[in-house]
Protein backbone atom coordinates (compact mmCIF):
# COMPACT_ATOMS: atom_id res chain seq x y z
CA UNK A 1 0.00 0.00 0.00
CA UNK A 2 2.95 2.57 0.87
CA UNK A 3 4.66 1.32 -2.46
CA UNK A 4 1.34 1.58 -4.46
CA UNK A 5 0.93 5.77 -2.44
CA UNK A 6 4.51 6.69 -3.77
CA UNK A 7 3.88 5.09 -7.21
CA UNK A 8 1.28 8.67 -8.35
CA UNK A 9 0.47 8.72 -12.10
CA UNK A 10 2.62 7.58 -15.33
CA UNK A 11 2.21 10.68 -18.02
CA UNK A 12 -0.19 9.23 -19.74
CA UNK A 13 -2.42 9.55 -17.09
CA UNK A 14 -2.74 5.83 -16.44
CA UNK A 15 -1.93 4.51 -12.80
CA UNK A 16 1.51 2.77 -11.85
CA UNK A 17 1.82 0.88 -9.29
CA UNK A 18 4.20 -1.21 -9.87
CA UNK A 19 1.00 -3.79 -11.14
CA UNK A 20 2.55 -4.99 -14.69
CA UNK A 21 0.02 -4.46 -17.91
CA UNK A 22 -0.15 -8.18 -18.54
CA UNK A 23 -1.33 -8.92 -14.66
CA UNK A 24 -3.90 -6.21 -15.50
CA UNK A 25 -4.95 -7.94 -18.65
CA UNK A 26 -4.42 -11.20 -17.08
CA UNK A 27 -2.18 -11.75 -20.30
CA UNK A 28 -4.78 -12.96 -22.39
CA UNK A 29 -6.95 -14.63 -19.72
CA UNK A 30 -4.44 -16.96 -18.83
CA UNK A 31 -4.17 -15.79 -15.59
CA UNK A 32 -6.33 -17.92 -12.87
CA UNK A 33 -8.80 -17.06 -10.15
CA UNK A 34 -6.35 -15.52 -7.33
CA UNK A 35 -4.28 -13.57 -9.65
CA UNK A 36 -7.27 -12.20 -10.41
CA UNK A 37 -8.10 -11.84 -6.89
CA UNK A 38 -5.01 -10.12 -6.31
CA UNK A 39 -5.01 -7.85 -9.01
CA UNK A 40 -8.50 -6.78 -8.60
CA UNK A 41 -7.28 -5.84 -4.78
CA UNK A 42 -4.14 -3.62 -6.42
CA UNK A 43 -6.98 -1.69 -8.44
CA UNK A 44 -8.84 -0.98 -5.54
CA UNK A 45 -6.02 0.52 -3.45
CA UNK A 46 -4.56 2.48 -6.62
CA UNK A 47 -8.34 3.82 -7.19
CA UNK A 48 -8.52 4.78 -3.56
CA UNK A 49 -5.33 6.62 -3.32
CA UNK A 50 -5.86 7.79 -6.99
CA UNK A 51 -9.00 9.36 -5.56
CA UNK A 52 -7.16 10.73 -2.38
CA UNK A 53 -4.29 12.36 -4.15
CA UNK A 54 -7.32 14.30 -6.49
CA UNK A 55 -9.08 15.45 -3.42
CA UNK A 56 -6.22 17.07 -1.78
CA UNK A 57 -4.96 18.77 -5.06
CA UNK A 58 -9.15 19.79 -5.36
CA UNK A 59 -9.20 21.00 -2.07
CA UNK A 60 -6.00 23.40 -1.19
CA UNK A 61 -7.49 23.74 2.57
CA UNK A 62 -7.13 20.46 3.15
CA UNK A 63 -3.01 20.45 2.39
CA UNK A 64 -2.77 23.79 4.38
CA UNK A 65 -4.58 22.03 7.52
CA UNK A 66 -1.03 20.35 7.68
CA UNK A 67 0.19 24.05 8.39
CA UNK A 68 -1.12 24.97 11.40
CA UNK A 69 -0.63 27.57 14.54
CA UNK A 70 1.63 25.13 16.64
CA UNK A 71 4.33 25.01 13.08
CA UNK A 72 4.71 28.86 14.08
CA UNK A 73 5.07 27.93 17.76
CA UNK A 74 7.97 26.01 17.14
CA UNK A 75 9.45 28.67 15.53
CA UNK A 76 8.75 31.64 18.37
CA UNK A 77 10.12 28.85 20.82
CA UNK A 78 13.20 28.63 19.11
CA UNK A 79 13.49 32.08 18.59
CA UNK A 80 12.81 32.57 22.18
CA UNK A 81 15.84 30.89 22.89
CA UNK A 82 18.36 32.90 20.62
CA UNK A 83 19.34 36.54 21.61
CA UNK A 84 17.19 39.39 19.78
CA UNK A 85 18.52 40.49 16.49
CA UNK A 86 17.35 44.08 15.09
CA UNK A 87 16.26 43.61 11.80
CA UNK A 88 16.67 47.49 10.97
CA UNK A 89 19.90 48.52 8.66
CA UNK A 90 18.78 46.60 5.96
CA UNK A 91 17.22 49.31 3.89
CA UNK A 92 18.78 51.70 2.16
CA UNK A 93 19.29 55.19 3.69
CA UNK A 94 18.13 57.13 0.56
CA UNK A 95 14.40 55.08 0.69
CA UNK A 96 14.00 56.42 4.56
CA UNK A 97 14.49 59.16 3.96
CA UNK A 98 11.84 60.14 1.27
CA UNK A 99 8.81 61.89 1.83
CA UNK A 100 5.02 60.88 2.74
CA UNK A 101 4.39 62.05 -1.02
CA UNK A 102 7.22 59.79 -2.41
CA UNK A 103 5.92 56.89 -0.55
CA UNK A 104 2.75 57.38 -1.07
CA UNK A 105 3.08 57.41 -5.32
CA UNK A 106 4.46 53.94 -5.00
CA UNK A 107 2.17 51.40 -5.47
CA UNK A 108 1.49 48.26 -6.13
CA UNK A 109 0.15 46.98 -9.59
CA UNK A 110 -3.23 45.81 -9.07
CA UNK A 111 -2.96 43.35 -11.98
CA UNK A 112 -0.01 41.51 -10.39
CA UNK A 113 -1.96 40.57 -6.78
CA UNK A 114 -1.85 37.59 -5.14
CA UNK A 115 -4.20 34.95 -6.44
CA UNK A 116 -5.72 37.32 -8.89
CA UNK A 117 -5.20 34.93 -11.76
CA UNK A 118 -6.85 32.02 -10.05
CA UNK A 119 -10.35 33.77 -9.80
CA UNK A 120 -10.26 33.47 -5.56
CA UNK A 121 -12.88 35.90 -3.67
CA UNK A 122 -9.61 36.83 -1.95
CA UNK A 123 -6.62 38.73 -3.46
CA UNK A 124 -3.32 40.32 -1.61
CA UNK A 125 -1.21 43.56 -2.20
CA UNK A 126 2.03 44.02 -0.85
CA UNK A 127 3.66 47.45 0.50
CA UNK A 128 6.68 49.33 -0.75
CA UNK A 129 9.64 49.54 2.51
CA UNK A 130 10.82 53.46 2.82
CA UNK A 131 9.58 56.17 4.73
CA UNK A 132 8.46 54.86 8.16
CA UNK A 133 8.73 51.12 7.63
CA UNK A 134 11.94 50.64 7.96
CA UNK A 135 12.32 47.03 8.03
CA UNK A 136 11.17 43.80 5.75
CA UNK A 137 9.12 41.10 6.54
CA UNK A 138 9.30 37.44 4.85
CA UNK A 139 5.66 36.64 3.89
CA UNK A 140 4.80 33.04 2.12
CA UNK A 141 1.96 30.98 0.80
CA UNK A 142 0.55 27.93 1.80
CA UNK A 143 -0.91 26.03 -0.56
CA UNK A 144 -1.44 21.89 -1.48
CA UNK A 145 1.54 21.40 -1.88
CA UNK A 146 3.37 22.74 1.19
CA UNK A 147 5.07 26.57 2.33
CA UNK A 148 6.82 28.60 -1.01
CA UNK A 149 8.05 32.06 -0.15
CA UNK A 150 7.25 34.79 -1.94
CA UNK A 151 9.58 36.83 -3.90
CA UNK A 152 9.56 40.38 -4.36
CA UNK A 153 10.16 42.65 -7.15
CA UNK A 154 10.18 45.97 -8.06
CA UNK A 155 8.47 45.57 -11.39
CA UNK A 156 5.20 44.44 -9.05
CA UNK A 157 5.35 48.42 -8.53
CA UNK A 158 4.34 51.60 -9.98
CA UNK A 159 6.58 54.42 -8.37
CA UNK A 160 4.52 57.37 -10.31
CA UNK A 161 6.70 60.40 -10.50
CA UNK A 162 9.41 59.03 -8.62
CA UNK A 163 13.00 58.61 -10.42
CA UNK A 164 14.34 56.30 -8.32
CA UNK A 165 12.93 53.27 -9.68
CA UNK A 166 16.00 51.92 -11.34
CA UNK A 167 17.79 51.91 -7.57
CA UNK A 168 15.30 49.54 -5.79
CA UNK A 169 17.30 46.43 -4.81
CA UNK A 170 15.88 43.61 -7.00
CA UNK A 171 15.44 41.42 -3.30
CA UNK A 172 14.72 44.20 -0.95
CA UNK A 173 11.48 42.43 0.23
CA UNK A 174 8.36 43.77 1.79
CA UNK A 175 6.67 46.11 4.70
CA UNK A 176 3.57 44.46 4.63
CA UNK A 177 0.33 43.70 2.78
CA UNK A 178 -3.42 44.02 2.59
CA UNK A 179 -5.96 41.54 1.71
CA UNK A 180 -8.87 42.64 -0.50
CA UNK A 181 -11.92 40.69 -0.82
CA UNK A 182 -15.73 42.09 -2.63
CA UNK A 183 -17.12 43.47 0.76
CA UNK A 184 -19.07 46.10 -0.13
CA UNK A 185 -19.93 45.52 -4.35
CA UNK A 186 -19.89 41.72 -5.64
CA UNK A 187 -17.76 43.38 -8.84
CA UNK A 188 -15.24 45.06 -6.39
CA UNK A 189 -12.51 43.96 -4.31
CA UNK A 190 -12.18 45.98 -1.31
CA UNK A 191 -9.36 46.72 1.02
CA UNK A 192 -10.31 44.90 4.27
CA UNK A 193 -7.28 44.22 6.39
CA UNK A 194 -4.03 45.60 6.25
CA UNK A 195 -0.68 44.25 8.28
CA UNK A 196 1.87 47.47 7.97
CA UNK A 197 4.60 48.67 10.77
CA UNK A 198 5.37 46.27 14.02
CA UNK A 199 2.53 44.46 14.96
CA UNK A 200 -0.31 46.83 13.56
CA UNK A 201 -2.86 45.78 11.82
CA UNK A 202 -6.47 47.18 11.17
CA UNK A 203 -9.45 45.66 9.17
CA UNK A 204 -12.91 47.39 8.34
CA UNK A 205 -16.82 46.70 8.43
CA UNK A 206 -18.81 46.98 5.41
CA UNK A 207 -18.96 50.58 4.71
CA UNK A 208 -16.30 51.52 6.99
CA UNK A 209 -13.07 53.70 6.24
CA UNK A 210 -9.71 53.03 8.10
CA UNK A 211 -9.63 53.92 11.51
CA UNK A 212 -8.02 52.92 14.64
CA UNK A 213 -5.58 49.87 14.71
CA UNK A 214 -4.52 46.77 16.81
CA UNK A 215 -1.34 45.32 17.58
CA UNK A 216 -0.14 42.10 18.28
CA UNK A 217 1.04 42.84 21.74
CA UNK A 218 1.91 46.04 23.83
CA UNK A 219 4.99 46.06 25.68
CA UNK A 220 5.53 48.48 28.98
CA UNK A 221 3.40 51.03 27.32
CA UNK A 222 3.23 54.44 29.49
CA UNK A 223 6.06 52.89 31.72
CA UNK A 224 9.23 54.39 32.92
CA UNK A 225 11.75 52.15 31.54
CA UNK A 226 10.16 53.23 27.90
CA UNK A 227 7.78 50.94 25.42
CA UNK A 228 8.61 48.15 23.50
CA UNK A 229 7.33 47.64 20.24
CA UNK A 230 7.51 44.38 19.17
CA UNK A 231 6.83 43.22 15.14
CA UNK A 232 5.84 40.47 12.74
CA UNK A 233 8.87 39.26 10.96
CA UNK A 234 7.15 36.45 8.97
CA UNK A 235 3.76 35.69 7.77
CA UNK A 236 2.23 32.68 6.44
CA UNK A 237 -0.95 33.41 3.70
CA UNK A 238 -3.05 30.15 3.56
CA UNK A 239 -4.49 30.16 -0.46
CA UNK A 240 -8.40 30.12 -0.09
CA UNK A 241 -10.74 28.46 -1.73
CA UNK A 242 -12.49 29.54 -5.19
CA UNK A 243 -16.18 29.91 -2.92
CA UNK A 244 -13.94 30.75 0.46
CA UNK A 245 -15.69 33.40 2.71
CA UNK A 246 -12.39 33.24 4.84
CA UNK A 247 -8.89 33.57 4.66
CA UNK A 248 -6.17 32.26 7.62
CA UNK A 249 -3.15 34.16 8.23
CA UNK A 250 0.01 33.14 10.41
CA UNK A 251 2.50 34.96 12.05
CA UNK A 252 5.65 35.03 13.74
CA UNK A 253 6.60 38.18 16.39
CA UNK A 254 10.02 39.05 17.55
CA UNK A 255 11.03 41.80 20.02
CA UNK A 256 13.62 42.21 22.93
CA UNK A 257 11.62 40.90 25.48
CA UNK A 258 9.07 38.37 23.32
CA UNK A 259 8.61 36.20 20.65
CA UNK A 260 4.88 34.92 19.49
CA UNK A 261 3.02 32.69 16.91
CA UNK A 262 -0.19 33.86 16.17
CA UNK A 263 -2.98 32.82 13.86
CA UNK A 264 -5.72 35.05 12.38
CA UNK A 265 -9.17 33.88 10.67
CA UNK A 266 -10.97 37.10 8.87
CA UNK A 267 -14.64 36.67 8.09
CA UNK A 268 -15.54 39.80 6.51
CA UNK A 269 -18.61 41.11 6.35
CA UNK A 270 -21.58 43.60 7.75
CA UNK A 271 -18.96 43.08 10.33
CA UNK A 272 -15.82 41.70 9.80
CA UNK A 273 -14.42 38.90 12.55
CA UNK A 274 -11.23 37.83 13.11
CA UNK A 275 -10.82 34.95 15.12
CA UNK A 276 -7.22 35.39 17.13
CA UNK A 277 -5.23 32.82 18.83
CA UNK A 278 -1.83 33.51 20.09
CA UNK A 279 1.00 31.78 22.10
CA UNK A 280 3.84 34.07 23.56
CA UNK A 281 7.00 32.81 24.62
CA UNK A 282 8.60 34.98 27.04
CA UNK A 283 12.62 35.83 26.81
CA UNK A 284 12.88 38.35 29.33
CA UNK A 285 10.70 39.66 32.13
CA UNK A 286 8.56 42.91 31.58
CA UNK A 287 6.77 45.43 33.84
CA UNK A 288 3.67 45.29 31.96
CA UNK A 289 2.15 42.74 29.34
CA UNK A 290 -0.62 43.82 27.18
CA UNK A 291 -3.25 41.56 25.38
CA UNK A 292 -5.08 42.32 22.69
CA UNK A 293 -4.22 46.09 22.51
CA UNK A 294 -6.18 48.80 20.63
CA UNK A 295 -4.71 52.29 20.20
CA UNK A 296 -6.36 55.02 17.92
CA UNK A 297 -6.66 58.62 17.86
CA UNK A 298 -8.80 61.34 20.21
CA UNK A 299 -7.85 65.33 19.06
CA UNK A 300 -11.30 66.64 20.52
CA UNK A 301 -14.37 66.16 21.08
CA UNK A 302 -17.78 67.60 23.00
CA UNK A 303 -15.86 67.04 26.58
CA UNK A 304 -12.78 68.86 25.75
CA UNK A 305 -12.17 72.27 27.83
CA UNK A 306 -8.83 72.78 25.55
CA UNK A 307 -9.12 74.96 22.93
CA UNK A 308 -7.91 73.97 19.36
CA UNK A 309 -7.88 76.12 16.12
CA UNK A 310 -10.16 73.94 13.89
CA UNK A 311 -13.19 74.45 11.92
CA UNK A 312 -14.35 70.80 12.91
CA UNK A 313 -16.32 70.64 15.65
CA UNK A 314 -14.68 67.12 16.78
CA UNK A 315 -11.52 65.24 15.20
CA UNK A 316 -11.48 62.01 16.16
CA UNK A 317 -11.46 58.48 14.83
CA UNK A 318 -12.48 56.97 18.45
CA UNK A 319 -14.84 58.54 21.16
CA UNK A 320 -14.82 56.16 24.01
CA UNK A 321 -13.84 52.88 25.54
CA UNK A 322 -16.69 50.36 26.18
CA UNK A 323 -16.18 47.69 28.88
CA UNK A 324 -18.41 44.57 29.33
CA UNK A 325 -17.35 42.97 33.03
CA UNK A 326 -18.11 39.56 34.05
CA UNK A 327 -20.81 40.64 36.76
CA UNK A 328 -22.55 41.72 33.42
CA UNK A 329 -22.15 45.65 34.17
CA UNK A 330 -21.97 47.28 30.96
CA UNK A 331 -19.18 51.10 31.56
CA UNK A 332 -18.60 53.30 29.09
CA UNK A 333 -15.58 55.89 29.26
CA UNK A 334 -15.46 58.80 27.08
CA UNK A 335 -12.04 59.84 25.91
CA UNK A 336 -10.23 63.53 26.68
CA UNK A 337 -6.89 64.55 25.14
CA UNK A 338 -5.37 65.63 28.64
CA UNK A 339 -2.85 68.11 29.76
CA UNK A 340 -0.40 65.49 31.08
CA UNK A 341 -0.45 61.60 30.83
CA UNK A 342 -3.08 59.56 32.54
CA UNK A 343 -3.22 56.42 32.83
CA UNK A 344 -6.54 54.55 34.03
CA UNK A 345 -7.33 51.17 34.86
CA UNK A 346 -10.87 49.10 35.51
CA UNK A 347 -10.11 45.68 37.94
CA UNK A 348 -12.12 42.58 36.23
CA UNK A 349 -12.19 39.07 36.67
CA UNK A 350 -12.56 36.95 33.26
CA UNK A 351 -13.91 40.16 31.16
CA UNK A 352 -16.25 39.57 28.61
CA UNK A 353 -15.18 41.88 26.60
CA UNK A 354 -13.79 45.61 25.61
CA UNK A 355 -13.11 47.33 22.72
CA UNK A 356 -12.87 51.16 21.54
CA UNK A 357 -15.83 52.50 19.83
CA UNK A 358 -16.45 55.60 17.38
CA UNK A 359 -19.75 56.44 18.73
CA UNK A 360 -21.28 58.94 17.28
CA UNK A 361 -21.47 58.91 13.55
CA UNK A 362 -23.09 62.07 12.68
CA UNK A 363 -21.78 64.23 9.80
CA UNK A 364 -22.42 67.02 11.23
CA UNK A 365 -20.39 66.38 14.35
CA UNK A 366 -17.20 66.29 12.32
CA UNK A 367 -17.82 68.25 8.73
CA UNK A 368 -14.84 66.91 7.37
CA UNK A 369 -15.49 65.69 3.88
CA UNK A 370 -12.24 64.02 3.32
CA UNK A 371 -11.73 61.89 6.33
CA UNK A 372 -15.17 60.72 6.98
CA UNK A 373 -14.57 60.29 10.90
CA UNK A 374 -18.70 59.34 11.21
CA UNK A 375 -17.78 56.25 9.13
CA UNK A 376 -14.59 55.09 11.07
CA UNK A 377 -14.92 51.44 13.09
CA UNK A 378 -15.71 49.99 16.29
CA UNK A 379 -13.72 47.22 17.38
CA UNK A 380 -14.71 45.07 19.97
CA UNK A 381 -12.56 42.40 21.74
CA UNK A 382 -14.72 39.45 23.21
CA UNK A 383 -12.01 36.87 25.08
CA UNK A 384 -12.18 33.01 24.29
CA UNK A 385 -12.38 30.83 27.99
CA UNK A 386 -11.09 32.37 31.07
CA UNK A 387 -8.51 35.09 31.36
CA UNK A 388 -9.20 35.07 35.25
CA UNK A 389 -8.12 38.62 37.18
CA UNK A 390 -6.39 41.44 35.63
CA UNK A 391 -7.28 44.98 34.51
CA UNK A 392 -8.41 47.10 31.13
CA UNK A 393 -5.62 49.33 31.27
CA UNK A 394 -6.39 52.61 29.15
CA UNK A 395 -3.62 55.62 28.28
CA UNK A 396 -4.41 59.04 27.22
CA UNK A 397 -1.41 60.60 25.85
CA UNK A 398 -1.52 64.60 25.32
CA UNK A 399 -1.28 65.82 21.68
CA UNK A 400 -1.46 68.86 19.71
CA UNK A 401 -1.87 67.21 16.09
CA UNK A 402 -4.91 64.49 15.13
CA UNK A 403 -1.99 62.83 13.12
CA UNK A 404 -0.58 61.10 16.13
CA UNK A 405 -2.35 57.69 18.04
CA UNK A 406 -2.52 59.12 21.86
CA UNK A 407 -5.31 56.47 22.98
CA UNK A 408 -4.33 53.51 23.74
CA UNK A 409 -6.43 50.26 25.57
CA UNK A 410 -5.21 46.56 26.46
CA UNK A 411 -5.68 43.32 28.97
CA UNK A 412 -2.97 42.83 31.93
CA UNK A 413 -3.43 39.56 33.66
CA UNK A 414 -2.35 40.12 37.05
CA UNK A 415 0.11 37.57 36.98
CA UNK A 416 3.10 38.20 34.45
CA UNK A 417 4.79 35.26 33.20
CA UNK A 418 7.83 34.70 33.84
CA UNK A 419 10.70 33.88 31.30
CA UNK A 420 10.71 31.02 29.69
CA UNK A 421 7.02 30.11 30.32
CA UNK A 422 4.82 30.32 27.16
CA UNK A 423 1.40 32.14 27.55
CA UNK A 424 -1.97 31.38 24.65
CA UNK A 425 -4.99 33.40 24.34
CA UNK A 426 -7.67 33.27 22.38
CA UNK A 427 -10.05 36.45 21.30
CA UNK A 428 -12.57 37.41 18.76
CA UNK A 429 -12.23 40.65 17.06
CA UNK A 430 -15.22 42.46 15.90
CA UNK A 431 -14.70 45.70 13.41
CA UNK A 432 -18.27 47.44 12.66
CA UNK A 433 -19.80 50.59 12.44
CA UNK A 434 -21.98 50.44 15.26
CA UNK A 435 -24.13 47.37 16.90
CA UNK A 436 -27.21 48.48 19.53
CA UNK A 437 -26.35 44.80 21.20
CA UNK A 438 -22.92 46.57 22.44
CA UNK A 439 -24.62 47.62 25.07
CA UNK A 440 -28.08 46.86 24.81
CA UNK A 441 -29.93 49.50 27.10
CA UNK A 442 -29.27 52.70 26.97
CA UNK A 443 -25.90 53.99 26.01
CA UNK A 444 -24.45 57.71 26.93
CA UNK A 445 -23.91 59.51 23.43
CA UNK A 446 -22.40 62.47 24.45
CA UNK A 447 -20.45 64.04 27.39
CA UNK A 448 -20.23 68.09 27.70
CA UNK A 449 -18.48 69.65 30.26
CA UNK A 450 -17.68 73.31 31.18
CA UNK A 451 -16.01 75.06 34.56
CA UNK A 452 -18.12 75.91 37.12
CA UNK A 453 -19.35 79.42 37.25
CA UNK A 454 -18.70 79.58 40.77
CA UNK A 455 -15.32 78.24 40.78
CA UNK A 456 -15.98 74.86 42.82
CA UNK A 457 -15.44 72.12 40.68
CA UNK A 458 -17.46 71.37 36.65
CA UNK A 459 -20.54 70.87 35.69
CA UNK A 460 -21.30 67.58 33.42
CA UNK A 461 -24.13 67.62 30.93
CA UNK A 462 -24.59 63.37 29.90
CA UNK A 463 -26.95 62.33 27.36
CA UNK A 464 -28.22 58.73 26.92
CA UNK A 465 -30.03 57.06 24.36
CA UNK A 466 -31.90 53.67 23.80
CA UNK A 467 -34.95 52.34 22.28
CA UNK A 468 -36.33 51.69 25.91
CA UNK A 469 -35.49 55.13 26.70
CA UNK A 470 -37.06 56.51 24.08
CA UNK A 471 -40.23 54.45 24.75
CA UNK A 472 -40.54 56.87 28.30
CA UNK A 473 -43.01 59.44 28.13
CA UNK A 474 -41.36 62.94 29.22
CA UNK A 475 -42.98 62.84 32.58
CA UNK A 476 -41.58 59.67 33.89
CA UNK A 477 -40.00 59.36 36.74
CA UNK A 478 -36.13 58.69 36.83
CA UNK A 479 -33.51 58.62 38.99
CA UNK A 480 -29.47 59.52 38.27
CA UNK A 481 -27.36 57.29 40.51
CA UNK A 482 -24.22 59.41 40.39
CA UNK A 483 -21.70 58.66 42.93
CA UNK A 484 -17.84 59.94 43.49
CA UNK A 485 -15.10 57.33 43.70
CA UNK A 486 -13.76 56.89 47.06
CA UNK A 487 -16.55 59.10 48.94
CA UNK A 488 -16.96 62.75 49.82
CA UNK A 489 -13.31 63.30 50.62
CA UNK A 490 -13.10 62.87 47.06
CA UNK A 491 -15.85 65.70 46.13
CA UNK A 492 -19.83 65.61 45.84
CA UNK A 493 -22.55 66.10 43.62
CA UNK A 494 -25.04 69.31 43.52
CA UNK A 495 -27.35 70.73 41.38
CA UNK A 496 -28.70 67.28 40.27
CA UNK A 497 -31.44 66.69 37.17
CA UNK A 498 -32.44 64.31 34.73
CA UNK A 499 -35.34 65.60 31.71
CA UNK A 500 -36.47 64.28 28.27
CA UNK A 501 -34.84 65.50 24.96
CA UNK A 502 -37.42 66.37 23.04
CA UNK A 503 -35.39 66.41 19.95
CA UNK A 504 -33.70 62.93 20.33
CA UNK A 505 -36.19 61.09 22.68
CA UNK A 506 -33.26 60.29 24.91
CA UNK A 507 -32.87 61.57 28.47
CA UNK A 508 -30.45 64.34 29.89
CA UNK A 509 -28.73 63.50 32.61
CA UNK A 510 -26.64 67.39 34.55
CA UNK A 511 -25.06 67.72 37.88
CA UNK A 512 -21.96 69.58 39.15
CA UNK A 513 -19.12 68.60 41.22
CA UNK A 514 -17.64 70.03 43.82
CA UNK A 515 -14.38 69.70 44.99
CA UNK A 516 -11.34 71.46 46.65
CA UNK A 517 -8.83 68.12 45.82
CA UNK A 518 -6.54 68.81 43.05
CA UNK A 519 -6.20 65.17 42.19
CA UNK A 520 -8.09 63.56 39.24
CA UNK A 521 -11.53 62.69 40.65
CA UNK A 522 -13.62 59.60 39.41
CA UNK A 523 -16.96 59.80 38.62
CA UNK A 524 -19.66 57.31 37.49
CA UNK A 525 -23.30 57.51 36.72
CA UNK A 526 -26.16 55.93 35.38
CA UNK A 527 -30.07 56.12 35.00
CA UNK A 528 -31.89 54.02 36.84
CA UNK A 529 -36.49 53.67 36.89
CA UNK A 530 -37.70 51.64 40.17
CA UNK A 531 -34.64 50.09 40.92
CA UNK A 532 -33.62 48.82 37.42
CA UNK A 533 -31.11 49.97 35.70
CA UNK A 534 -32.06 51.39 32.08
CA UNK A 535 -28.15 52.43 30.80
CA UNK A 536 -24.61 51.37 30.90
CA UNK A 537 -22.66 53.14 33.88
CA UNK A 538 -20.73 56.42 32.61
CA UNK A 539 -17.64 56.70 33.90
CA UNK A 540 -15.25 60.02 33.83
CA UNK A 541 -12.11 60.72 35.19
CA UNK A 542 -12.04 64.93 36.07
CA UNK A 543 -8.63 66.26 36.45
CA UNK A 544 -8.78 69.48 37.88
Amino acid sequence: MFAAGRAGLNKAGHDSYGVGESDRTGESGRAGKSDQNRNAAVRAIALAMVTVCALMVASPCRRALAFDLEDVAEKARKLAAEPFQDPTGKIPRWLLDMSYDQWRDIRFRPDRSLWRDRGLPFEVQFFHPGLYYDRTVVINEVDALGVHPLQFSPGQFDYGSNDFASRVPQDLGYAGFRIHYPLNKPDYSDEIMVFLGASYFRALGKNDVFGLSARGLAIDTAAASGEEFPYFREFWLVRPTKNATDIAIYALLDSPSMTGAYRFVVYPGQQTVVDVDMKVFVRKNVTKLGIAPLTSMFFYGENTTQCFDNYRPEVHDSDGLLLFADTGEWMWRPFDNPETLQVHSFQMTNPRGFGMLQRDRDFASYQDLETQQEKRPSAWIAPKGQWGPGRVELVEIPTHKDIHDNVVAYWIPEAQPPAGEPISYAYKMSWYGDDATRPPAGRAVATRREHASDGHGNRFVVDFQGKQLEKLAADEVLRAVVSVVGGDDKGHIVGQYVIKIPATGGWRLGFQVETTSKEPVELRAYLDKAGSALTETWSYTMVP
